[in-house]
């Protein structure tokens, strides 16, 4: 086999874990029990070291793929000349939301509808990312795979064998007889399996999917896209806290055979207040609390040590150190394949902005600001009063040295104003009066040495010239008015300077000393923030035109990764990203709203 395009993927998942199944019918891409556990297909990121479990004709064929309507459950359709077979791909989800169960299943039913089609499925996992050694044991009803702790079942209805470190099943798809293999982690025999029990199992997860978006409140434009968008954020919720991972991948290159390979299988803080927005604005008020519950219990572990981790695990016992898998050729030859995230520590001073826009939004949403949550508000204004004026790696986690950077000083003023906000509208004591002196302080400094002159616009750090997209963000802040004429002129020359029509460059990285070699993608996120900014400076149309650009490079599924080449317009980094689906969220709402008015 051969690297896919990285948007030939679809997505499956239970809000567990998940899985990437290609059209080619193959799973190169699963993590057990959860999105952060080590992986046991890794054929994306080595295609033959790798492991992938894939099921496809026998011969030529053309395939499709598409989602059931208002599910995450997805058919990949192959039509061959001797006749037509469906494969059906799901996690089945819990019963019960929220708990920690095993096994950890994933279903694939093969179904022909026309004529007679040879098809083979060959079964390679591969456990711990490749790194532990997979013993396949041939048993009744499938097959047993082991490796150190890990286990894992295949339970089939048609024949299999096993033979050098693979088990393979030929069959002949009919329509008088489905084939079904249901993977299963966390199993240790296997079990017999047939249509009627994966039909079940499907039917009550199709129901679990569509009574989600059943409750999604959303009547403005581009529906179909806002519900996709909306499933696609939650498989990348884990159920039993409430996190939310960044992505489902790690180390997806951001430019092929680059080294700008990155782990976001990870819960970023910085994403809170765009997360929560997104769930409090569509209604899905049992997955914001949850996800609200989690972060105000991470955000209590630190409040008192004068930093924030910006990053956490989708539960306690993940692993985040950084580590290098050298035996893995990556991506199309794209080294090093990354697991864990060395910016989990980082100085980003920004994420306390971020965290308390998070908190606001809860609380004008109806939210009760309880004694713990406004301690946490309290303690977090007083650690940027005392810090705001330290160098920072920011939202980028630049890995080189730190810097004054323009974003993170705005987010430190935003972070004062709505600590502010939450203790004026909700009777809570505070030194607001010293709290706002700050931020009066942040703001003269933003605009005097984050403001070029000479550029007409709002630079990446103090006193330099290089730009930086995250400057679109600035608005949205309330620091200065989205008709400021500051604003507009940061706008057009983000767009001269990094903007290829729809696409935003972060920034030119020979300018940036972001202490990494090679290039990069355009970000996806950024191309959501142009448009907003558009919207909030009254260019609708101009926002619409490129709005309904943006949607043609989503994948034949409507899934977007993080990045994407403004050249070739080839998908880039990993995949599915959330930043991006939740930039599509917002973008369309606000796009619709302005579009009424």
């Amino acid at each position: 086999m051969a690297y896919k395009d990285i948007s030939s993927y679809g997505a499956i998942g239970n809000m567990h874990s998940a899985a990437l199944v290609g059209l080619d019918g193959s799973i190169d891409w699963c993590c057990m029990p959860r999105i952060d556990s080590p992986s046991v297909f890794a054929a994306i990121l080595d295609e033959d070291r790798g492991g992938h479990f894939r099921i496809a004709p026998i011969g030529p064929y053309e395939s499709s793929q598409r989602y059931l309507p208002e599910t995450n459950i997805l058919e990949t359709t192959f039509v061959t000349p001797t006749g037509t077979v469906t494969l059906t791909d799901f996690m089945p989800l819990s019963p019960v939301r929220g708990v920690d169960v095993l096994p950890q299943d994933i279903h694939r039913i093969v179904e022909c509808t026309k004529g007679e089609v040879p098809m083979q499925a060959l079964f390679r996992p591969r456990f711990d990312y490749a790194r532990a050694f997979t013993h396949l044991h041939l048993m009744p009803h499938g097959v047993l795979a082991s490796g150190g702790p890990h286990e894992m079942t295949l339970s089939v209805n048609v024949p299999i064998t096993v033979n050098a470190g693979a088990a393979e099943s030929r069959f002949t798809a009919t329509p008088s007889r489905p084939a079904v293999f249901v993977v299963s982690y966390g199993r240790d025999e296997p079990m017999v399996v047939g249509p009627g029990r994966s039909h079940q199992r499907l039917e009550t997860t199709a129901r679990g999917w569509r009574h989600m978006v059943e409750e999604l409140h959303y009547d403005g434009l581009w529906r179909d896209e806002v519900v996709r968008s909306f499933l696609a954020l939650h498989l990348l919720i884990y159920s039993p806290t409430g996190a939310i991972a960044a992505a489902l991948t790690t180390s997806l290159p951001e430019h092929i055979g680059g080294v700008r390979n990155w782990d976001y299988r990870f819960c970023w803080l910085r994403d809170s207040a765009f997360t929560l927005g997104v769930l409090y604005r569509l209604g899905d008020l049992h997955d914001a609390l949850h996800f609200l519950n989690w972060l105000l219990d991470k955000c209590s572990l630190f409040r008192d040590r004068d930093v924030l981790q910006v990053l956490f695990g989708l539960k306690d016992d993940s692993g985040t150190e950084e580590e290098t898998l050298e035996h893995l050729e990556g991506y199309r030859q794209s080294q090093p394949v990354r697991i864990g995230n060395g910016a989990v520590y980082q100085l980003q001073m920004d994420i306390f902005g971020e965290v308390l826009l998070s908190i606001n939004t809860y609380r004008r949403y109806g939210g009760y600001i309880s004694h713990e949550i406004w301690s946490i508000v309290h303690d977090f204004a007083e650690v940027v009063c005392r810090r705001w004026r330290e160098p920072d790696k920011s939202i980028w986690e630049v890995r080189g040295r730190d810097r004054h950077f323009t974003y993170s000083k705005a987010m430190c003023w935003a972070a004062l104003d709505n600590a502010i906000a939450i203790g004026e509208n909700t009777g809570c004591e505070g030194d607001f009066a010293r709290w706002r002196a700050e931020a009066d302080a942040i703001k003269e400094e933003v605009l005097a040495h984050g403001w070029n002159e000479e550029k007409q616009a709002f630079v990446q750090s103090y006193d330099s010239d290089a730009l930086d997209a995250s400057s679109l963000i600035l608005p949205w802040t309330n620091m200065l008015p989205p008709d400021d004429p500051r604003i507009l002129s940061t706008i057009e020359a983000t767009v001269a300077e990094l903007g290829h029509g729809p696409f935003v460059n972060r920034y030119k990285v020979d300018e940036a000393d972001d202490g990494l070699p090679g290039e990069e993608g355009a970000l996806t996120m950024l191309s959501f923030w142009l448009i907003g900014s558009l919207i909030g400076c009254g260019r609708i149309q101009q926002a619409k035109e490129l709005f309904e650009e943006m949607l043609g490079y989503a994948n034949h599924l409507g899934l977007y990764s993080e990045m994407i080449d403004p050249h070739t317009k080839e998908a880039l980094g990993n995949f599915p990203q959330a930043f991006s689906h939740i930039g599509l969220i917002h973008t369309a709402r606000n796009l619709s709203a302005a579009l009424r008015e």
